[in-house]
């Protein structure tokens, strides 16, 4: 993943691009099933929402298993659509490969992942990437605060994050402790988020992380860590705005959809997809950053050249 390419375009807004049923058709039905990532289910599920108000006769399943959970189930052809933090990898495309599945990679949003601490949390409130991956790494494995600096308090340090079968723990290992899924072990994983929520909102010496939209949900519980861009040596929050400038590094990241070509021949997987790509404004409501107008147009490109090899 390259974060640079947040810098393309800064435009929120994205052309709505026309529909070949019109809202409340009776004639759409059918059902449709996703899973995978716990960061894009926050937006998949405000999409599903919205488009079955407009399209009753469409049911729409979406859960979250993490991205490698989800990978597995839409490549054993259980799921029309995985929700995925990060791109399917060489082994999950084979798999999909060896069960005939085909698929359309789609990008949908962007997102900043937040490091979270508790609200009276006063020593932590920015850290730099050494000072994170000597927290999270298996070789430093610090028990109290102290023991990454001196001057804080000696308590033990209560770690929560995603868990190993999460886009969000994959991403967070490699650029933090420079490799996928090298994490100290004592740590409390979870694929649902809301439980790192309750683990840090009740200690005052946790420490967490996952999705940024998930501490936009909880920021009365938590506060979020400013992390040090290694290129401007500038602290930065995930703001939406600094998540697509390209200011909030290493912790940015693109967000996408794969959806199954063959799902994509039923009336209904095609027009919820087209209305995902459509609809940016369920991506800032459900706490992420919409792509610029630029990128947008690029995903609706490559849907319709799916679509046509489909005909």
């Amino acid at each position: 993943m390259k974060v640079a390419f947040l810098s393309v375009g800064t435009a929120l807004t994205l052309a709505a691009a026309g529909s070949s049923l019109a809202a409340g058709d009776d004639k759409l039905v059918g059902s449709i099933k996703a899973d995978g990532s716990s960061t894009v289910y926050l937006i998949t599920e405000a999409m599903a929402s919205k488009f079955t108000k407009l399209h009753p006769g469409v049911k729409i399943s979406v859960a979250f298993s993490g991205t490698g959970g989800g990978f597995k189930k839409f490549a054993s052809g259980e799921t029309d659509i995985a929700n995925a933090s990060r791109p399917i990898k060489p082994a999950e495309a084979e798999k999909c490969r060896e069960n005939g599945i085909t698929f359309t990679e789609l990008q949908v949003a962007w997102d900043g992942l937040a490091v979270v601490i508790h609200p009276e949390n006063t020593w932590a409130k920015r850290l730099t990437v050494e000072q994170l991956r000597k927290i999270w790494h298996p070789d430093s494995k610090p028990t109290n605060w102290s023991d990454v600096d001196p001057t804080w308090p000696k308590q033990p340090i209560k770690l929560y994050g995603a868990g190993s079968d999460s886009g969000t723990f994959d991403y967070f290992t490699e650029v933090v402790n420079g490799k996928e899924k090298v994490i100290r072990t004592d740590y409390t994983p979870a694929e649902d988020d809301n439980i790192t929520v309750q683990g840090v909102a009740r200690n005052q010496y946790a420490i967490g992380f996952f999705g940024v939209a998930y501490f936009e949900q909880n920021r009365s519980k938590l506060a979020v860590v400013e992390v040090m861009n290694p290129k401007t040596k500038q602290y930065v929050a995930p703001t939406p705005e600094a998540v697509i400038k390209g200011e909030y590094l290493p912790l940015s990241r693109p967000l996408f959809i794969y959806v199954k070509n063959s799902s994509l021949k039923r009336p209904e997987v095609r027009e919820f997809v087209r209305y995902y790509l459509q609809n940016s404004e369920i991506v800032r409501s459900s706490g992420y950053v919409p792509m610029s107008s630029v990128q947008a147009f690029q995903q609706r490109k490559r849907l319709d050249a799916a679509l046509k090899t489909l005909d």
